[in-house]
């Protein structure tokens, strides 16, 4: 069933969400930010139409017990390995199927926030306003306005001072429906001296029109304060992926992007970092994995204001089968931001020669104190170790794989153990 994407369109969906009156004016504005805009004006293009898109649908209620929940539902997270997961190495879980949380579950005994954002509205309204829309403007681009008008779902994260996760926090999102658009919003703030390890699964499946995913996160890093956020984007080959990302670090504090784009139609995601307290650390390490038919516009952004600090940026791309893996990235050092040090990294492996991959960086340093370190590489398969490895008896594909899995292992090592299990499995599917 279509939806129209309209005023009325947007003040129902705040109804139907029971929201306050000034999220219902944050939609508004937003609804009208999205009309003027247009498509942003770099990367690959964006051939769907907005008025095929169905901007919101429930299947059932959050649950906080699987035996509760729909049995179609509960199998779709068996097959996808979130329900293992859960027990066995996870402190808490929230999974969204289209566009609510349909199961959630906080195991740990530690005093945390961690719910739907939709509910973190609803319970803390003045934590929630304090920081929403602070980071990522609703005005940034088409796709931040679009979000801003009918967000549902995601997850609300809270650590107080001085608290350690044992074990990390996990959101999985699903999209089943043919044309959905699904546009959570995450919202994460790491207080002084804490550490929180999250993981984020996203999966689609496949149909014969175009799906899309428009999310976005906004994550606080404290003082002193370590976080690290892990993706492995899986998304079906008709979903156009276009998300914003980003962190922003006090004195002292860490944030780490882990970021593996393997699926997806159309990716354009540069998770950011802004390095705003003296001595604070920003690192993000990503992969994107291109076959035929799919275009992965993917990067990182680091921007430095405080000084001394450190940031790194590790870029892995792939491409096969006709496939276009580009890197998209900036490293920026502001003026006062005196004694930075700032490395990126961009390695490059083309399988054939129907596939494409290009690099577009832009690296700024504004003071004379700093220093800025900017490294790539882009090869082809050697002939000459896939010939060797053939004549051990090892098929052509197999060998490429190999190769591929070498390729990666820099990445794999900073995931979840379970995670690089997957990648590796995801990695041979596609392979």
């Amino acid at each position: 069933m279509k939806q129209k994407l309209d005023e009325t369109f947007v003040k129902e969906l705040s109804k139907k969400k029971n929201e306050p009156e000034w999220m219902k004016d944050f939609r508004l504005k937003s609804y009208q930010e999205f009309l003027k805009l247009e498509n942003p004006s770099f990367g690959p293009p964006l051939n769907f139409s907005f008025d095929e898109i169905l901007y919101y649908k429930k299947t059932e209620t959050q649950k906080h017990d699987w035996q509760e929940v729909n049995q179609n539902t509960y199998h779709t997270f068996c097959k996808l390995g979130v329900v293992d997961a859960e027990n066995k190495y996870l402190d808490g879980v929230s999974n969204q199927l289209e566009s609510e949380v349909v199961y959630h579950k906080n195991k740990t005994e530690k005093e945390i926030i961690f719910m739907s954002t939709d509910e973190a509205l609803q319970k803390y309204p003045e934590l929630f306003q304090k920081y929403f829309n602070t980071l990522v403007d609703y005005k940034e681009n088409k796709y931040t306005a679009l979000n801003g008008a009918v967000w549902s779902g995601g997850s609300f994260i809270y650590i107080p001072p001085f608290t350690k996760l044992d074990r990390p926090l996990q959101s999985y999102f699903r999209i089943d429906t043919e044309s959905l658009g699904q546009f959570e919003r995450t919202l994460i703030i790491v207080d002084e001296g804490s550490e929180l390890s999250y993981i984020e699964g996203c999966t689609a499946r496949s149909h014969a029109k175009s799906s899309l995913h428009a999310g976005v996160v906004e994550i606080f890093v404290g003082k002193n304060a370590k976080m690290r956020y892990s993706t492995i984007q899986n998304w079906s080959n008709d979903v156009y992926n276009l998300v914003t990302k980003r962190a922003i670090v006090e004195e002292g504090g860490q944030m780490e992007w882990v970021d593996g784009n393997v699926g997806s139609k159309v990716t354009m995601k540069y998770p950011s970092i802004i390095l705003k307290g003296d001595n604070s650390k920003g690192n993000c390490i990503s992969i994107a994995y291109a076959k035929q038919g799919q275009i992965l516009d993917a990067g990182a952004k680091m921007i430095h204001l405080g000084k001394n600090t450190r940031s790194n940026i590790l870029n892995k791309s792939i491409a096969s089968d006709g496939g276009v893996a580009n890197y998209r990235g900036t490293t920026k050092i502001m003026k006062n931001a005196k004694n930075a040090y700032a490395t990126v990294k961009c390695d490059t492996i083309i399988m054939d020669f129907q596939s494409k991959s290009d690099t577009y960086p832009k690296n700024i340093v504004e003071n004379k104190t700093s220093t800025l370190e900017h490294e790539a590489t882009v090869s082809k398969v050697n002939e000459e170790k896939l010939f060797y490895l053939e004549s051990k008896g090892i098929k052509e594909s197999e060998a490429k794989e190999l190769f591929i899995l070498g390729f990666v292992e820099e990445f794999k090592k900073e995931l979840p153990m379970e995670y690089a299990v997957e990648l590796n499995r995801l990695l041979k599917e596609t392979g």
